[in-house]
């Protein structure tokens, strides 16, 4: 099963083209970037990083006093109005349910929600290939589960390039029998460090009601 993921492109505004595929003389498929340069189809080493446990305790900012719950299962999203903008999506069956964008600054989130529960292993596999159909250069970078608010789930890093800019994709990603959910954060690669706070703020606002 193939989620509906719209993977930056309300941050980069730009049309992805279809991605071009070919066949070499031994029979592998590999993948044309416009810039002229390819890569295996079948490169699973970003995709099989090991996931080992991070064992820090991550909970809900104390300044994290607002909460968006969602509609389709059972997921919360506690942020700091002061600090993040949001909007509502209008139709109840949008993939994204949340779009969130940080006041001062270029740094936006996304609650992707779904009603139907998934593996969690599976569920970071379906969101690194999607990534990839919109940036064939995508890689995750780091990988971990890690406890949030009481709750297992996985972090997951992913960095790419999409029509010359560089991004970086942090999110975690969850799924019990409510349902499944993405709450990930982007921005410019060369900006994580300055939002570094902003960040692990925003994404440790999730719980599950």
């Amino acid at each position: 099963m193939k989620l509906s993921i719209t993977l930056l492109l309300c941050f980069f505004a730009f049309n992805v083209s279809a991605v071009q595929k070919a066949v070499t003389e031994e029979g592998d498929i590999v993948i044309l970037n416009g810039d002229g340069t390819w890569l295996y189809e079948d490169d699973k080493a970003s995709r099989d990083i090991e996931i080992n446990t991070n064992p820090t305790v991550f909970n809900k900012p104390t300044n994290s006093k607002f909460v968006l719950k969602s509609k389709k299962n059972n997921s919360a999203f506690a942020l700091n109005t002061k600090e993040w903008a949001f909007v509502k999506s209008k139709s109840d069956d949008a993939a994204i349910e949340y779009n969130l964008g940080l006041k001062a600054g270029d740094l936006y989130g996304m609650a992707i929600t779904e009603r139907i529960e998934i593996e969690l292993e599976k569920l970071v596999e379906i969101a690194f290939d999607n990534a990839r159909e919109a940036a064939p250069d995508t890689k995750v970078v780091k990988k971990e589960y890690r406890v949030v608010n009481g709750m297992k789930l996985i972090y997951m890093e992913m960095i790419g390039t999409m029509k010359g800019i560089k991004f970086k994709y942090m999110g975690y990603y969850f799924s019990d029998s409510s349902g499944s959910t993405q709450f990930v954060v982007y921005t410019g690669a060369s900006l994580v460090n300055k939002y570094k706070t902003e960040i692990n703020n925003l994404l440790n606002g999730f719980s599950v009601q």
